[in-house]
C-alpha cells in the first residue's frame, strides 16, 4: 500500500509542474534572471529575506534598522513589473501547495478531531 502512496505522490508532482501557474512561474524566473539588473535586485531581495528568516528561527532578534532596510527593498522590488510578477506566481503556487498539504492532511485532521475513537 505504502507504494501506491508514494506512486500518487509523484503523479502529484508531475501535475503540479505541468499546471499552468508552475509554467508562468518558471517563465517568470528566467524572465528575471536574463536581465542582469533584475536579477541583481531580485537576489538581493532573497538575500535580506534569508537573512532574516535565520535570525528569527534561531532566536535572534530583528533590529528596527533591520525591519526599515527589508521595507525599503521589498518597495523597490515591487516597482519592478516582472518581479511583481514573479512574486505574485510564487504565491499563486505557494496557495496552491497549502491547500494540497490540507487535502492531504485531511485524515490526521479527521482522526486526532475525534475524541473518542471507538
Amino acid at each position: 500500500m505504502s507504494n501506491n502512496i508514494y506512486d500518487a505522490a509523484y503523479e502529484l508532482e508531475k501535475a503540479v509542474r505541468e499546471s499552468d501557474d508552475f509554467k508562468n512561474l518558471q517563465r517568470l524566473y528566467k524572465e528575471v534572471f536574463a536581465d542582469e539588473s533584475t536579477k541583481g535586485m531580485f537576489e538581493n531581495f532573497r538575500n535580506i529575506q534569508l537573512e532574516l528568516q535565520q535570525k528569527q528561527m534561531s532566536g535572534q532578534e530583528i533590529t528596527q534598522e533591520e525591519v526599515e532596510q527589508a521595507q525599503k527593498t521589498v518597495a523597490l522590488v515591487q516597482q519592478n513589473e516582472t518581479i511583481a510578477k514573479l512574486m505574485e506566481a510564487e504565491q499563486k503556487i505557494s496557495m496552491m501547495v497549502t491547500e494540497l498539504n490540507k487535502i492531504i492532511m485531511k485524515p490526521l485532521e479527521e482522526l486526532y478531531s475525534d475524541v473518542d475513537p471507538n
